[in-house]
């Protein structure tokens, strides 16, 4: 990867970075609060209740970006940045253009996406065998 483009993407990651860090003291000053208001009714209440339901889902969202981003500026450091944890080839630049805290090469992120998904569609038995208790 050519430096210039290398240290584009590092900045858009430390930019990315801190946007998510406002977001989350945001956020947290904004549940707060929501915990301080006055509700006049019910109507109120449940209200303030969806806004900060809502504020904490986008939080974890926001909290796992920015654990991915501390992971890839970490390996910046270790000289392991744009390289795939699956296969270990380069990531392509287009991808990382995409995602610059990409984890994966784009086949092994189809692979592992794959992976999942029969995963999930994948019937979990509790008992698969029958048990014959019969004397």
């Amino acid at each position: 990867m050519r430096t210039r483009e290398f240290e584009k993407l590092v900045a858009v990651l430390q930019e990315r970075k801190a946007q998510i860090e406002r977001n989350l003291m945001e956020a947290a000053r904004e549940v707060e609060s929501a915990g301080e208001a006055e509700a006049i009714d019910e109507g109120d209440l449940a209200s303030i209740g969806a806004d900060t339901q809502t504020e904490v889902l986008i939080a974890e969202q926001q909290l796992c970006e920015l654990r991915e981003i501390e992971h890839a500026l970490a390996k910046v450091k270790l000289g392991a940045f744009g390289i795939c944890e699956m296969c270990g080839e380069k990531i392509g630049i287009e991808r990382l253009r995409v995602k610059p805290h990409a984890k994966y090469c784009i086949v092994c992120r189809e692979a592992y996406e794959k992976n999942l998904s029969n995963l999930r569609h994948t019937p979990h038995r509790e008992n698969t065998h029958t048990a014959n208790f019969s004397y």
